[in-house]
């Protein structure tokens, strides 16, 4: 799996290799070898214009996921908002890194079929965050979960 950062903002400090490493721990324990996911980290402008532009959402976000791939191969990109994870990490007391980590768990777990619709949906969906999330703060108070802030 080909797993590439492109951090357009200048809000945090990001450590790229952390980003990387969970992201293709979901994948390969998705059975996911193959294929191409991009983390684009940016700022809230930037997430404001996509979110307006593919989802119809005229608001910034913390985490939007696109599956960009076809049956044979897989493809992904996983944008995440570095003010909205500073904002945020202040507000619930955790350190910003844990924040945008989290929102990239989150994008990549969309990525590989899970959901977050319905109550049991999310709920699956919150274990298997801090499962992984705990392998990089362990010990660390959870994060309050990408669109329940």
């Amino acid at each position: 799996m080909q797993i590439s950062v492109n951090n357009s903002q200048a809000t945090l400090a990001v450590n790229e290799q952390m980003l990387i490493d969970a992201a293709s721990d979901v994948l390969s324990e998705a059975d996911l070898t193959d294929g191409t996911l991009s983390i684009a980290v940016v700022d809230d402008e930037q997430i404001h214009k996509l979110n307006r532009e593919f989802l119809d959402h005229d608001y910034p976000t913390d985490v939007l996921s696109f599956d960009l791939g076809d049956a044979g191969r897989f493809e992904g990109e996983v944008i995440v908002s570095a003010d909205t994870a500073a904002a945020n990490a202040q507000e619930y007391g955790v350190p910003a890194a844990q924040e945008l980590l989290l929102y990239v768990i989150h994008g990549t777990l969309h990525l590989v079929g899970y959901n977050d619709k319905s109550d049991e949906e999310a709920a699956e969906m919150r274990r298997a965050e801090q499962l992984r999330l705990q392998r990089y703060f362990p010990g660390g108070r959870p994060a309050t979960p990408p669109g329940d802030r």
